[in-house]
């Protein structure tokens, strides 16, 4: 494809786009629908304790009950066998436990496996398992919808809803495990029973803030909920397997620097100046390039994390050698690393996917600028489950 081709493609879509009102995405509900009953799945381990002392519990009664939540997994209050059965009655009264049902599965030909999750309040997202022989990372989104609104992406395709609690970004994380747990499970009695069989993790190695919604936007609730995943007493997942994705909010950068937090950050750069970036990124929370720069460095500086670069890889737009130059000069800067993914094609838009060969050229040239760079394999295409692909709608039939 020509830039004269990639251009045209990109003002038909930007003009499509304002049309339907998605120029940049409306500014989403901060929370879901009010309940008076708190949920336990997003509250730490102060604030559960705290809860139960003030109605005369002993402490050990708020430890049981954070095992039965976090370790164990319960899915009812009837499972907490060892707490007392008023004290069940009690909470099953006045707290939630868990929120989402869900609407539909899929997995993909690569084992990849996409849920649907529903939430009572009617909003939805999807949740994606990622296995593989030496680790299992889930995908989890931030935000029902998205408000970011990049052209190429289809969570954004219907703008933004609300926010996601801190519970709700908990519980796709808890989903997943129960589903390794139980995979597990299953082998060991195989293995059991037969020849040896090769087996993966039994738990859940890394988590990745990269679905819908633009995690930084939901700054309170996404902070929350990385400290409840990383803490021992909870889903006991390392820091720097945590990595929270960013289009690029320069301040909350800045204050997730001062966090204390080991955990990785990747910026979803996709464009290496301002012009094509804006024509790719519209949102109107727009950050000059140079001051996310900035702001990473200093990330850097305090935690000792190196970024990563995000860059998807568009046809004829932002994968020539003028691109993969200035790219380089970006990287350099900063010290980052560059992860670079092939786009996956949504319904409706009309980018082009660059040939594996392309893609390898644009990181060859990076390499030259000794940059370390990486052409990320893309998992779960065949069920919109790749990245770039997950949508608040539904699934397609299995």
């Amino acid at each position: 494809m020509s830039p004269a081709d990639g251009r045209n493609i990109l003002s038909n879509v930007i003009g499509e786009r304002v049309n339907l009102g998605l120029g940049g995405g409306a500014a989403p509900r901060l929370s879901p629908a009010a309940d008076a009953r708190p949920c336990v799945l997003g509250m730490a381990r102060e604030e559960i304790h705290a809860w139960l002392a003030q109605r005369g519990h002993k402490p050990y009664r708020a430890d049981q009950l954070i095992e039965w939540v976090y370790d164990k997994g319960a899915a009812s209050w009837d499972e907490m066998s060892n707490l007392p059965k008023p004290l069940r009655q009690w909470l099953a009264d006045n707290a939630e436990l868990r929120h989402a049902s869900v609407a539909a599965d899929a997995i993909a030909e690569d084992g990849t496996r996409k849920l649907l999750l529903r939430f009572p309040d009617g909003a939805s997202v999807e949740t994606v398992w990622i296995p593989s022989p030496r680790r299992h990372t889930v995908c989890v989104s931030s935000q029902v919808g998205c408000p970011v609104g990049c052209r190429f992406c289809a969570s954004g395709l219907d703008g933004v809803v609300r926010n996601l609690s801190a519970a709700e970004i908990v519980e796709q994380a808890l989903l997943i495990r129960g589903l390794i747990r139980a995979g597990s499970a299953a082998v060991a009695t195989q293995a059991a029973d037969g020849p040896e069989v090769e087996r993966g993790p039994e738990r859940l190695t890394n988590i990745v803030l990269m679905g819908m919604g633009e995690p930084l936007a939901n700054y309170r609730n996404v902070i929350k909920a990385v400290r409840i995943m990383n803490a021992p007493w909870g889903l006991g997942v390392g820091a720097r397997k945590i990595t929270i994705s960013t289009v690029g909010l320069a301040r909350q950068i800045r204050d997730l620097a001062r966090e204390e937090l080991q955990v990785n950050l990747s910026l979803s750069l996709h464009a290496p100046d301002d012009e094509l970036r804006r024509a790719l990124i519209p949102w109107r929370q727009d950050v000059p390039i140079a001051e996310l720069l900035d702001a990473c460095h200093e990330y850097f500086r305090l935690t000792g994390r190196e970024i990563t670069l995000e860059y998807v890889l568009l046809e004829g737009l932002n994968d020539r050698p003028e691109h993969a130059r200035k790219l380089a000069v970006i990287a350099r800067r900063i010290r980052a690393n560059v992860n670079l993914l092939r786009y996956n094609p949504v319904p409706g838009l009309p980018f082009r996917r660059p040939s594996a060969e392309a893609a390898f050229a644009f990181q060859a040239l990076l390499r030259e600028q000794r940059v370390n760079v990486h052409v990320r394999t893309s998992r779960g295409s065949d069920v919109q489950a790749a990245c770039g692909q997950l949508r608040r709608q539904t699934l397609p039939a299995s």
